[in-house]
C-alpha cells in the first residue's frame, strides 16, 4: 500500500515545498525572479506572531528545514494498515522518505455513508493527499491534488483542505489554498469528484471561490491574503437552497509594511459546478463580518477559523473566533447566520462565550504555541447541527481552568439557531473535572438521527504534558451529556512530527459522523522515521471501530 516518491521530488519537497512547475517538470518555469517583490503574506508572516494560519506559515517553515539524509532502504512500513490493540488505521500513503500531511478534513457520501472521502496538507506534493474509502474507513487509497494558479499556470502552494459532498451533485467537493513565496497571487479552490474521490478536477481547472487578481484586467491586489477556507453544502432537498455550496474564509488585508488592519469572515457560493470545467463557476461573495480599512487588526473585523453549517431549512449557520489580525490572541467565540442563502447576516456576531467561562491561552508572545512543545496549537473550534432537534453544537479549546488543568475542551448548545447560547461545560474531563494538561484542536459532528461526536488531542496521560493520544465524546441525549474514551492506540511525540522543528502538525482535526460509519480523522505522529531519516513527519489516521 506504500506509495514510493522518487527521492528528488521529495527532497525538493522538504528543501522547496512552495511547489512550482519546475520541480516536477511540467508546465511554465517557477514564477519566482530575482525582482520580484516580497509578497506582503511573507512580511506579515516574518514580523507578527499570529494572523495569517499556521498551515500557510508551515509552508515557509517546510521551505527553510534543513536537507535530512534519508536512508538508503525502505523500513517496510506501510499505508492503510488496521493497528493493534484498536481498529486504528493509517490511511495516508507514504513517500520515502515519508514527509509530513496534516490538518484533517473528511465527508462521507449521504446515500451511501460507507463511502468517503478525507483531505489532508501534503508536504509531498505542496497541495493536498486526498484519501478515500468504501468499506467504511477500513482500508484507503490515496491521491493527490496540486492546485494551479491559471494566470500563469504555475503550480502553487495549497493545503488547509475542506471536504464535504453534495446529494444533489452525486459529488464530493474539496476546497484548498493557492499561494505562491515569491508571487502576490491568492486565490481559493474548489475541486469537484463524480467518482467516489477516485478522480478530480485538474489543477489548472479548478473552480475559484476567490481570488486577488482580475482575470479580465490582468490587475492583482497584492494587499489581500484569502486564507483558512471551509466548506459546506445544502444537502436538503426542500431547502429553497438545495445543492448550494457555500467556502467561508478570512480575508486579509495586508499593509505593505506587514501590518494587517483588518481580516473580517467573507463567503462565496455558488448553485453549480460544471463538472467539465469548475473554472467556468460564477460565484456570489458577500461579507459575513466588516472591512475596517484603517484599523488596528482587531475588533468585529479581526476573525478567524470559520466554519459553516447548513441547517434542515436552508439556514446558513457559520461559527469562528474573534482573533487579532497580527497575533493569536482570540477575545471571543462568534456565531454569524444568513437566513436567506448567504445574501445577508445579522447585523451584528452573537457572542457566544460568557464572562468568567472562557480564557484564550496567553502567555505574551501571541503566537499560539502551548509550552512545553513547539507547535502552535491555535483555538479552532468547530460546531455542528442536530438535523433532528435543531440543536447546535459549538466545541473549543478552553483555558479559563489553565492554573488547574491546563488546556480544555469545553462546549456550549444552542436552541433558537444560535441566536443565544448556553453555558460553558468542560468536555474533556476525568473523575468529573477538567482533564489535566492540554487539550486542543476539537472537531464536531452529528448523525442523522441527532447523535453527537467530538474528537480532539489529548496530552492527559503523559506527566510532561508533551505526548498526544486522541479521545472522542459521544453523546446520545441531545448533547445534555457525553461520555468519553481514548481512541488512539498509540501516543506520539509532536516534537518529531514536523522535519527537524516539531514547529507544526496542523490547526485542526476532522470528523463525520454517520448512523452507519463514523469517521473521526487526525494527524498522528506514532510513526515520525526520525531517527530512521532524520526527518520528522506525521500521518492521518482514523479508528474504525464506529462502524
Amino acid at each position: 500500500m506504500r506509495r514510493f516518491i522518487p527521492i528528488a521530488v521529495a527532497l525538493a519537497a522538504l528543501a522547496g515545498l512552495i511547489a512550482t512547475a519546475a520541480a516536477i517538470g511540467v508546465g511554465q518555469p517557477s514564477p519566482t525572479t530575482p525582482a520580484a517583490k516580497t509578497p506582503r503574506w511573507v512580511t506579515h508572516v516574518a514580523r507578527y506572531p499570529g494572523g495569517i494560519s499556521g498551515g500557510v506559515r508551515a509552508m515557509l517553515a517546510a521551505a527553510q528545514a534543513k536537507n535530512g539524509s534519508p536512508a538508503g532502504a525502505a523500513s517496510g512500513r506501510q499505508g492503510s494498515r488496521i493497528g493493534a490493540p484498536g481498529n486504528n488505521v493509517q490511511m495516508n500513503d507514504d513517500s520515502y522518505p515519508p514527509l509530513p500531511q496534516n490538518e484533517t478534513a473528511v465527508a462521507y457520501k449521504t446515500t451511501h455513508p460507507q463511502i468517503a472521502v478525507a483531505a489532508a496538507n501534503d508536504y509531498v506534493s505542496g497541495g493536498v493527499v486526498v484519501m478515500r474509502t468504501s468499506d467504511g474507513g477500513a482500508h484507503w487509497a490515496s491521491t493527490r491534488i496540486t492546485p494551479q494558479f491559471f494566470g500563469t499556470r504555475d503550480f502553487c502552494n495549497g493545503g488547509d483542505p475542506g471536504v464535504a459532498y453534495s446529494r444533489r451533485d452525486g459529488a464530493f467537493y474539496l476546497s484548498q489554498l493557492c499561494f505562491f513565496r515569491a508571487l502576490p497571487f491568492s486565490e481559493i479552490h474548489v475541486f469537484k469528484s463524480v467518482d467516489d474521490g477516485r478522480t478530480w478536477t485538474p489543477g489548472r481547472q479548478a473552480a475559484r471561490a476567490a481570488s486577488n487578481f482580475d482575470y479580465s484586467t490582468g490587475d492583482v491586489d497584492p494587499s489581500i491574503f484569502n486564507d483558512k477556507e471551509l466548506i459546506a453544502v445544502d444537502n436538503t432537498p426542500s431547502s429553497p437552497h438545495y445543492g448550494r455550496i457555500y467556502v467561508t474564509y478570512t480575508k486579509f488585508h495586508v499593509q505593505p509594511d506587514g501590518f494587517s488592519d483588518y481580516c473580517p469572515i467573507q463567503l462565496s457560493y455558488t448553485d453549480s459546478i460544471p463538472t467539465q470545467n469548475p473554472q467556468l463557476t460564477i460565484w456570489t461573495q458577500r461579507a459575513v463580518q466588516p472591512d475596517n480599512p484603517g484599523g488596528d487588526g482587531t475588533g468585529s473585523s479581526a476573525n478567524q477559523h470559520s466554519v459553516p453549517v447548513v441547517e434542515r431549512n436552508g439556514t446558513l449557520d457559520i461559527g469562528f473566533v474573534s482573533e487579532n489580525c497580527n497575533d493569536g490572541l482570540d477575545p471571543h467565540l462568534l456565531f454569524q447566520k444568513s437566513t436567506d442563502g448567504g445574501n445577508t447576516f445579522l447585523p451584528s456576531a452573537v457572542q457566544i462565550d460568557k464572562a468568567g467561562q472562557y480564557a484564550d491561552f496567553d502567555d505574551g508572545t501571541g503566537s499560539d504555541t502551548i509550552p512545553p512543545t513547539h507547535f502552535r496549537a491555535p483555538n479552532t473550534p468547530s460546531m455542528a447541527y442536530s438535523p433532528r432537534t435543531g440543536k447546535l453544537l459549538y466545541v473549543y479549546q478552553n483555558n479559563v481552568n489553565r492554573p488547574v488543568s491546563a488546556a480544555d475542551i469545553s462546549y456550549q448548545t444552542s436552541t433558537d439557531g444560535g441566536l443565544t447560547w448556553s453555558d460553558a461545560s468542560f468536555l474533556s474531563t476525568a473523575g468529573g473535572q477538567p482533564a489535566g494538561n492540554d487539550q486542543f484542536f476539537p472537531w464536531a459532528s452529528s448523525t442523522e438521527s441527532g447523535r453527537f461526536y467530538v474528537i480532539w488531542a489529548d496530552r492527559r496521560l503523559d506527566p510532561n504534558n508533551i505526548r498526544i493520544n486522541t479521545w472522542q465524546a459521544v453523546s446520545g441525549n441531545d448533547a445534555a451529556s457525553f461520555s468519553s474514551a481514548k481512541i488512539s492506540s498509540q501516543d506520539w511525540n509532536p516534537n518529531n512530527g514536523f522535519f527537524t522543528s516539531g514547529a507544526f502538525i496542523g490547526d485542526y482535526n476532522g470528523l463525520a459522523a454517520s448512523d452507519r460509519a463514523v469517521y473521526p480523522v487526525w494527524t498522528d505522529g506514532r510513526d515520525d522515521a526520525i531517527g530512521e531519516t532524520g526527518i520528522g513527519e506525521t500521518d492521518i489516521f482514523t479508528d474504525a471501530n464506529d462502524h
